[in-house]
C-alpha cells in the first residue's frame, strides 16, 4: 500500500509541475523544497555536521545558507525533471546551454568510449536528459528504487530523450558493451560504497570510502573519463553543462596504485566542483 501510495504521489507531483508554465512550476517546487527544509530537522543536523567537516572556515550562517540552497537546487530539479516532456532538441538550448563540448568529442573521437565523471550535483538528471538533445545520448548507470512502481515512473521520464539505462547490477557488462562502440557511459561517481568495492583517498581532507569503478574500468578499457558537471547560471537564468578535458590517467604497471591514483584524481574533481557550487 505504502508503494502505490508513493507512486501516486510522485505521478501526481511531476504532471501538476509538468502541466504549469515553468516560472510557476519553480515557483511551486521551491515552495515545497522550503518546507522540506522546514520539516526535516535530521537531515538539516546531518547537513551542518558535514559541512563542519568539509569546510571548517565557515560560519554557522553560511552553512545555513548551504544547507537552504541544496534543498533550492533539489526543487529546481523537481522542476525541470516534471518538465521533461517538453524539452525537445529545438527548445532544449533556451533551458540548457553548453560550456566545452570540444572537450567531449575530443575524446569521443579516441574511439574507445566515454565515462562521464560527474556527481549529484546540481540538476544531474536535467544534465543527461539534455545531452542526449544536443545529439549525444549516453547510457545512465542507475540503482533502481526500492519502489518498482516509482522506478518505472522515474526511467520513463529519464529515457525520453534517448538515454538509455545500465542496472547497477548489470554494470561492468553493460559498460564494457557501450565503451566496445565509442559510446558515453555517466557515472555519478559520489555513491555511497562498500569497503571492497572502493578504495581510501583524501576528500575534503578526510580519508573516504570511494568507489574505484570509473578507475578500473578506465584503466581496463582506455576508455577517456570527462569530467561533466550541469550548474545553475543565475546571471542567464539558465543551466549549463560543463565539459572539462578528459582526464590523463597513469599507468605505472602497478595495478592497484593506479586505480588509487585515479580515484583520487577523480574526488579532487568533485571537491573542486563543491567547492565552487556547494549549494
Amino acid at each position: 500500500m505504502r508503494d502505490l501510495l508513493e507512486y501516486v504521489a510522485g505521478w501526481s507531483l511531476l504532471k501538476v509541475l509538468g502541466w504549469l508554465p515553468r516560472p510557476a512550476a519553480h515557483g511551486v517546487a521551491a515552495a515545497l523544497a522550503h518546507v522540506l527544509y522546514c520539516a526535516t530537522p535530521l537531515f538539516r543536523r546531518i547537513a551542518d555536521q558535514n559541512l563542519r567537516m568539509a569546510l571548517p572556515e565557515l560560519e554557522a550562517s553560511q552553512r545555513r545558507a548551504i544547507s537552504r540552497g541544496v534543498y533550492r537546487s533539489l526543487g529546481r530539479l523537481l522542476a525541470e525533471c516534471a518538465h521533461f516532456p517538453r524539452l525537445t532538441s529545438e527548445n532544449v538550448r533556451h533551458v540548457v546551454t553548453v560550456h566545452g563540448l570540444e572537450n567531449y568529442e575530443a575524446a569521443r573521437a579516441q574511439g574507445r568510449g566515454i565515462l562521464f565523471l560527474t556527481a549529484h550535483l546540481g540538476p544531474w538528471e536535467l544534465g543527461a536528459f539534455a545531452h542526449a538533445l544536443y545529439g549525444y545520448p549516453i547510457h545512465i548507470l542507475y540503482r533502481p528504487l526500492d519502489n518498482r512502481r516509482l522506478d518505472r515512473l522515474v526511467n520513463r521520464y529519464r529515457m525520453l530523450s534517448g538515454n538509455r539505462l545500465i542496472d547497477k547490477g548489470d554494470a561492468a557488462r553493460g559498460m564494457l558493451a557501450a565503451l566496445a562502440k565509442n559510446e558515453t557511459v555517466g557515472i555519478l561517481a559520489d555513491q555511497n560504497t562498500s569497503l571492497d568495492e572502493g578504495v581510501f583517498v583524501n576528500f575534503f581532507g578526510i580519508p573516504a570510502s570511494t568507489t574505484a569503478g570509473i578507475a578500473r574500468v578506465a584503466l581496463h578499457t582506455g576508455a577517456a573519463v570527462v569530467p561533466a558537471f550541469c550548474v545553475w547560471d543565475a546571471a542567464s537564468r539558465r543551466f549549463c553543462i560543463l565539459f572539462e578535458k578528459a582526464l590523463e590517467l597513469s599507468a605505472t604497471g602497478d595495478r592497484e596504485q593506479d586505480i588509487r591514483s585515479a580515484t583520487q584524481q577523480m574526488t579532487s574533481i568533485i571537491e573542486q566542483y563543491i567547492r565552487r557550487y556547494p549549494d
